[in-house]
């Protein structure tokens, strides 16, 4: 898998208590709550994240904690709002309780906490994205994962950033009835899904060669072709609206694109060679997307100590 890590970010501040009581305060989702932390169990409210990552590391500490969330990325929008909560609530909790950890761990404890503890459907690739940073080529063999750092060029990464497009669809969504029927699919032989997963392997590794070589025309060309089979995955992964994005770019110049994450809305990322920038900015606009501008981020995820009177 490719990836590549972009200036929107998941915030955290956790600050000791003398006591065994917890306050979880969520910018995005306008909540504050209280509670002893015994009590912090996942029980289907929206701060279940956060509850299952303090039962998983946190749970028999000696002392509480007052915790401050903020992301900049919304659910839904496909960009790892998400898992990149996860990874952070794994750093400050771990650094709390002096649990040591390797970046591979922090990965691996925040797939497990969405996964297998809360049962969230998804992929592997957010959080290692998360954790590590900056362009990766990851590959997943079964219980194995090897994430390969990718050397681009500063000139490559400045072209990459004035040519892709990031644009809101104008609609987040929740993936896991995408992924549901993508598993059906797979599990019943569907041919086209089949096809569309095998295709996703190969292409990742064409574009990745593309990237680190600096040919990013060919990037672009690449990434149509990879959002053809993506979409051969599910019937749900694309819809009208983001079939007229997609063409409405496409007949601007714009070489391809895809969906961020598992589809369905959020975020699409489109290829527009310079001289066809703004005339897509203009036609993705008039169907009512947003154009939002970004810059590539080399660093993965950090934790830090501050002193405060």
């Amino acid at each position: 898998m490719l990836s590549a890590t972009i200036n929107r970010f998941a915030y955290g501040t956790l600050k000791p208590r003398s006591d065994r009581h917890i306050s979880i305060h969520s910018m995005d989702i306008g909540k504050l709550v209280s509670m002893a932390l015994e009590e912090a169990k996942p029980d289907g409210d929206s701060l279940d994240l956060v509850k299952a990552a303090i039962q998983k590391i946190a749970h028999d500490t000696d002392t509480g904690f007052d915790l401050f969330l903020h992301s900049n990325a919304p659910p839904g929008s496909g960009l790892g709002s998400s898992s990149a909560v996860v990874v952070t609530l794994v750093g400050l909790l771990a650094r709390h309780v002096q649990l040591p950890l390797t970046d591979y761990d922090r990965a691996q404890l925040a797939l497990t906490i969405e996964r297998k503890d809360l049962g969230l459907k998804g992929g592997a690739q957010d959080q290692y994205a998360t954790v590590f940073g900056g362009f990766n080529f990851i590959e997943f063999e079964g219980d194995r994962v090897v994430v390969n750092p990718l050397r681009v060029s500063t000139s490559i990464v400045n072209e990459l950033e004035y040519n892709l497009l990031l644009c809101f669809t104008g609609s987040t969504r929740i993936s896991d009835h995408i992924i549901d029927d993508q598993t059906t699919r797979f599990q019943a032989s569907d041919r086209s899904t089949i096809d569309g997963l095998r295709m996703q392997k190969l292409l990742a590794t064409e574009m990745k060669n593309a990237l680190v070589q600096g040919q990013l025309t060919r990037f672009g060309e690449l990434l149509d072709e990879a959002w053809t089979y993506k979409k051969m995955m599910s019937p749900r992964i694309s819809n009208d609206h983001i079939d007229d994005l997609y063409k409405a770019a496409k007949e601007c110049g714009a070489l391809g694109g895809k969906v961020t994450g598992a589809g369905g809305g959020g975020y699409m990322l489109l290829y527009c060679p310079y001289d066809c920038r703004r005339k897509a900015e203009d036609a993705l606009e008039a169907l009512g997307a947003e154009v939002v501008p970004f810059q590539f981020e080399k660093q993965g995820s950090v934790i830090w100590s501050s002193e405060h009177d």
